[in-house]
């Protein structure tokens, strides 16, 4: 077995834009203020509409679509259709993540780069070919599909780039999201699909990839494509056509041996894309968004973790939802892999005054780090619930040690 680098235990640290510290002098030392030791910080991200309460140049940004924030040799990627863009908006510096970076070590913060794999619209319309493919022949051109060869060596060269400008000292972390399928869900310009009243098996089934790439993958992991093809249609149908819900799981719609043909494949693509990452990326933590429920596609990719034979040095939970379901998740998640936990927790959601006492509870569920979403979005309430809840964390590892 590979040795994974040692992950740092007990941290807590906030995500963050680059757009967030870039000519802003005062950026840095508000989010050291906060008491965490880390920031999450934007190195490749797709395109987003965002506020910045605090800074003094500008008060929204509009990332018009997915971008590397940091400079790469263009000769990297001579021959490819796939290749990062540049970002155009906000600020003006040749490095945003150098510079971003080099503010938040200099209040002696922690940087871990935050890197979107599959997620881009822009290089899906170039390359429709290359995208997730549903059981009706549609494209969702935000989602490259990690199945295809082009995808996979377009994510590596984007990681080995990245670790090229920078060295494991400067950041020792990556943190990956979309390191695996995007699904149905997606927030469309203008979107317009609420009123159907799909189910979550619904959208689970409009989620599977039958481009060739996958086709291929699920027939060798002993299903039919065709038939599961013929199966989602059928039952996508039933329920947009005569209200007939989807089941709840795989199993139920496509049977046993197609469901799990379908999750093997998923399974053995996300763990060869992580080894391949890796490979690049020597020395380095990977911090893996994952969900334990391998039905999930998305930010977060759908695994099984007590089989996961990937690399990771830990699996990032989301907890966004409600307290009960995220303490499951991390309890779960928690039994089920042998890699350290660290809790997602959104300061962004409602009611931010309980906000300490879910990251007390994720905690006492097993979580071994929290990160929060987000420092660069929150308003100065959700601020100050971030602090009292890190504050709190913070005693509570204190005594736990003493």
């Amino acid at each position: 077995m590979t040795t994974e680098p040692s992950s740092s235990a007990d941290l807590s640290g906030t995500f963050a834009y680059t757009w967030d510290l870039v000519g802003d002098p005062a950026a840095a030392e508000r989010m050291a203020s906060l008491g965490v030791e880390a920031v999450v910080l934007q190195a490749a991200y797709h395109s987003v509409r965002a506020m910045t309460p605090f800074h003094p140049a500008h008060r929204t940004v509009h990332a018009t679509h997915a971008a590397a924030y940091f400079p790469f040799d263009p000769r990297d990627w001579r021959g490819s259709r796939l290749r990062p863009a540049t970002p155009n908006w906000a600020v003006d510096a040749a490095d945003r993540f150098g510079t971003a970076a080099t503010a938040l070590r200099s209040r002696g913060l922690r940087v871990e780069a935050w890197l979107v794999l599959t997620h881009s619209t822009a290089m899906g319309e170039r390359a429709p070919d290359l995208t997730v493919r549903n059981a009706f022949d549609q494209r969702y051109t935000y989602a490259l599909c990690p199945a295809k060869p082009e995808v996979t060596a377009y994510a590596t060269q984007l990681v080995r780039s990245f670790c090229v400008r920078y060295d494991a000292v400067e950041v020792p972390a990556l943190m990956l999201e979309a390191c695996g399928w995007l699904g149905f869900e997606h927030g469309s310009h203008h979107e317009k699909t609420a009123g159907a009243d799909l189910s979550e098996g619904c959208r689970t089934l409009l989620s599977i990839c039958l481009c060739t790439a996958c086709r291929k993958g699920i027939e060798a992991a002993g299903a039919d494509a065709d038939g599961v093809a013929q199966a989602v249609r059928r039952t996508v149908d039933a329920e947009l056509r005569n209200g007939v819900r989807a089941p709840g799981t795989l199993g139920e719609s496509l049977g046993e041996r197609a469901a799990e043909a379908v999750l093997r494949h998923r399974q053995s693509v996300i763990e060869d894309l992580t080894r391949q990452v890796a490979a690049v990326a020597p020395g380095r933590e990977l911090l893996l968004m994952a969900d334990g429920d391998p039905q999930v596609t998305g930010p977060d990719s759908g695994l099984d973790l007590a089989r996961f034979g990937g690399r990771a040095t830990a699996v990032v939970i989301k907890c966004w939802d409600d307290v009960h379901r995220s303490v499951a998740r991390v309890e779960a998640a928690v039994r089920d892999s042998a890699r350290p936990v660290i809790a997602n927790v959104s300061v962004l959601e409602e009611r931010p005054a309980e906000l300490a006492g879910r990251v007390a509870r994720l905690l006492a569920a097993g979580a071994r780090q929290i990160r929060y979403y987000h420092a660069g979005l929150a308003s100065p309430a959700r601020l100050r619930a971030l602090r009292t809840a890190n504050a709190r964390t913070a005693t509570r590892t204190t005594e736990g040690a003493a």
